[in-house]
């Protein structure tokens, strides 16, 4: 697969003596940059699946009439995580 450019990133030194600071060994700005990049895709990607799958929860309670009390919910949480972390 062909490789693209991104646009050239314009920041405060202050930021890119950050950056510099917490680079890995081996590790170069550049392969920082873009595994930064990757991640922030993904997050946004999960956060926008996230709000999909919330409305069409909220659409599909409309349409049954079937909702759930928040304290129920909480319990239930809880519980799961009770016994994952047993």
């Amino acid at each position: 697969m062909k490789t693209a450019s991104m646009p050239s990133l314009r920041v405060e030194p202050e930021l890119r003596q950050a950056a510099e600071a917490v680079l890995r060994e081996g590790e170069s700005l550049s392969s920082f940059m873009e595994q930064s990049l990757r991640d922030e895709v993904g997050r946004r990607q999960q956060q926008r699946e996230f709000v999909a799958r919330g409305l069409a929860a909220r659409d599909e309670a409309r349409r049954t009439g079937e909702y759930f009390e928040a304290d129920a919910v909480h319990a239930e949480l809880r519980e799961m995580l009770a016994k994952a972390r047993s």
